[in-house]
């Protein structure tokens, strides 16, 4: 799928990809938790927690986590690029218990594929902080 929305991207000269289903997308770049190599995903961001983009490790269900969460999580120095911007560096963090709870019915209430998502998998799906790093 990130290659097709690449491609969109590409095709459209950013005219149609940087926003889906009312969330605006952002390409995040983390570094391989094995490989070490960099892998570079697109993803919607429901909400904004003051200056962190909030994204969902949601995998639509599924029973794992995505691959970048992991990446992320062993890892949380990571890049990111907004509407075609240059990336910029940010420090990712999982939220908190008590931030998931704040922010998890604002966005499965908004955005109802993400409460969805939830009743199909057993895990609780993570939510993700993505910061300015101040120390990059």
């Amino acid at each position: 799928m990130n290659a097709v929305h690449r491609a969109v991207l590409k095709v459209s000269g950013g005219r149609i990809g940087y926003h889906t289903a009312g969330m605006p997308v952002l390409e995040l770049v983390t570094t391989g938790r094995r490989s070490g190599a960099q892998r570079a995903v697109m993803l919607t961001s429901p909400m904004r927690d003051g200056e962190a983009w909030v994204v969902v490790a949601s995998r639509g269900g599924d029973d794992t986590h995505p691959a970048w969460f992991l990446n992320l999580r062993d890892n949380p120095h990571v890049q990111v690029a907004v509407q075609g911007a240059p990336r910029v560096p940010m420090l990712a963090s999982v939220a908190t218990p008590e931030e998931r709870a704040r922010l998890w019915p604002q966005i499965s209430g908004q955005f109802r594929n993400y409460a969805g998502y939830q009743k199909r998998t057993q895990r609780e799906i993570p939510l993700v902080l993505l910061r300015p790093d101040a120390g990059a």
